[in-house]
Order: C-alpha cells, then structure tokens, then sequence
C-alpha cells in the first residue's frame, strides 16, 4: 500500500508574532497570509517481510531502525508512537525548497503532511481544522517546540486567510479577493533566498522572552492593526493596492526587525535595501528572521532587475495553494 500526501508551505503577510499564546492568551491575536505553490511532498510505503528493518525514512539523512523509539526524526517517531501505529514503513520526504530555516512554515507544514499521511494510512478522515490542531498539539504539547500557531492553519486550509486568536478559540476568515487581484498577487510575488539557513529556534525564543515580558506589547498591536488594513486592502482591489501592499511589507518589516537582535543583521539589512532598489512595491522577510526568504512583491516587467541585482541568489517566483494539505494518492489494493 502506498500513501502520498503533499503540504504546502506558507508566507505571512502580517500579523506574526500576536499567533503566540504567549501573547493572545491576555490580548486578541490575528494573522493573514496564504498557502503557497510550493510543496512538501511525504509518501509512505508498507514494507514487505523480507526487509531486514521495520522502518526506513529518508530526507536529509537516512534512517534504517527497528523499533519506533529509535527514530532520530522527532516528528515521525512521536506521532507513530502518539497514534500507536504497528504497520512497518519506508516514508520519502521530499521538498520544493529548502526545508530547513525557510521561514516558510516548513517545520509545521511537514507536520500537517505527515499526520495526513497517518490519517489516510489508518483510514481516518480529519477535518482541516481538526488537522490543523493535531499539529499545533504535537508541536507544542509533545514535542514543546517553540512555534506559533498560525503555520499550521495555513498548511491544513491552503488559500489567503485571516486567523483570529483570542484564549483558546481560533477563527478561520477566508480572504474575499477577486480573481483579477488573485492573478495580480501572483504575477509580483516572489521570495528571493538569504543564502542564509537557520532554525527559528533561538530567535523565536528571544521573541517569547519579550512577548512574556510585555515589552514589545506595542509593536504586536501596531502589527495586528496591520491585518485588519491588509484585507480590507486586498478585497477592496481598488487601483495601486499591490503598491499600497508593497508599502506596508516594508513597514511590517522595519518594526518587526526591532522585536528582537536575532531578527535581522547587516547582510539581511543590506538584502533588503537590493530589493527595494531594484524596484520592487515592497519586501518583507519571512518567518522568525535571521535567514530564510525575502517576500517581495514586484512589477513583472521588473523582475530581471531583480535578478541581476541580488545575483548569484535565487529569485522564486510564486503563487497561491488553495487545496491545503492533500492526500494525492492512495493504493487500495
């Protein structure tokens, strides 16, 4: 039997860092982004009795174990355990972009795509919201990761959505855009990599230890009053909103760089500057900061400039998901 689920990764527009209990749990809390056109793409196979190990897994590395706790892929090894799952397995994860320090949600999106994979091996069908807080449990609860809870949502419901976080209710808004704005938005979006990976880890941490502390309460209000403007914006569809979109990228991203000194240095600093003096409406980096993609949104006609200015980095153009994760194939005999 063979199982294949494909798990979009995501770009934050506004909002990140109000997606913390560490903060919506005293104060409301609301993010918008969307799935993007790019995958994580996880497929399992059930093993026949001649393999002289029970379970193989191959991503960066490759693994050949006996027993699940053996595992070094903490994801794969607490969720076999947590669902109790007997049936020995090969499991290939393969991904569009660099998996490790994105920014782009791959660490919670490959989450959402291994428990769909698990879900369609047991022959469970969660809804997108119930998948989406499987997630969030294991990530935070089991494994005590330090991650928000938006990347899940947008991974699980695909699309452009507004998530609203207020104690322990979450509210899922999808983006009322038409589909001139949609092909507008995808024609100038691209992500124009750092050359820099990291883990969020450590500046995630920094972040939580001022959120904890109330002292950047001031800038997550300001970046929560920039959701509310960002739709309004992007429904409305009204002339010069990708410029007016843009502009607040680039505003987004001068106040989230004062959040914490992990978030950004000079290389990133200067990156920045590259992109905008290429011509692009705005830019913004994704994710926790210190590495991963620039988000930036740019003239078509444009985007050779681009290219050639912050050459030898890649320039990725993309575009909206709007299935959220998938199951794509499944052998039934």
């Amino acid at each position: 039997m063979l199982t294949v689920t494909r798990t979009p990764l995501r770009i934050s527009l506004f909002g990140g860092g109000t997606d913390y209990p560490e903060y919506f749990e005293r104060a409301p809390g609301a993010v918008v982004g969307a799935a993007i056109d790019k995958y994580i793409i996880i497929a399992a196979l059930d093993l026949i009795g001649c393999q002289d190990y029970n379970y193989r897994l191959s991503y960066s590395r490759v693994e050949h174990c006996n027993n699940i706790d053996e595992i070094e892929h903490p994801v794969v090894r607490e969720v076999l355990k947590h669902f109790d799952v007997s049936r020995r397995l090969d499991m290939s994860i393969i991904s569009d972009l660099p998996a490790a320090g994105s920014g782009l949600g791959s660490s919670s999106a490959f989450t959402v795509g291994f428990l769909r994979t698990i879900y369609a091996i047991l022959n469970q069908k969660p809804t997108k919201i119930e998948l989406s807080k499987k997630a969030i449990e294991v990530e935070r609860e089991i494994l005590r990761e330090n991650v928000g809870v938006q990347d899940q949502l947008h991974a699980a419901f695909g699309g452009i959505n507004r998530f609203d976080f207020s104690g322990s209710a979450i509210r899922i808004s999808p983006v009322q855009m038409s589909s001139a704005a949609i092909q507008q938005l995808n024609a100038s979006m691209v992500l124009v990599h750092t050359g820099i990976a990291r883990r969020a880890t450590t500046t995630v941490a920094a972040q939580i230890a001022v959120t904890r502390a109330r002292a950047i309460d001031k800038e997550l209000s300001e970046l929560y009053r920039l959701v509310e403007e960002c739709v309004s914006l992007l429904e409305a569809g009204t002339s010069g909103w990708l410029t007016q979109l843009g502009e607040m990228l680039s505003a987004s991203w001068r106040i989230k760089r004062t959040l914490s000194r992990e978030v950004s240095n000079a290389v990133l600093d200067d990156l920045f500057e590259a992109i905008i003096g290429s011509g692009a409406y705005g830019a913004k980096l994704c994710g926790a900061g210190g590495g991963g993609f620039f988000l930036a949104l740019i003239d078509p006609d444009r985007l050779p400039a681009l290219i050639e200015r912050v050459a030898p980095l890649s320039v990725v153009p993309i575009g909206i998901d709007v299935d959220g994760s998938t199951l794509i194939y499944r052998q039934t005999r």
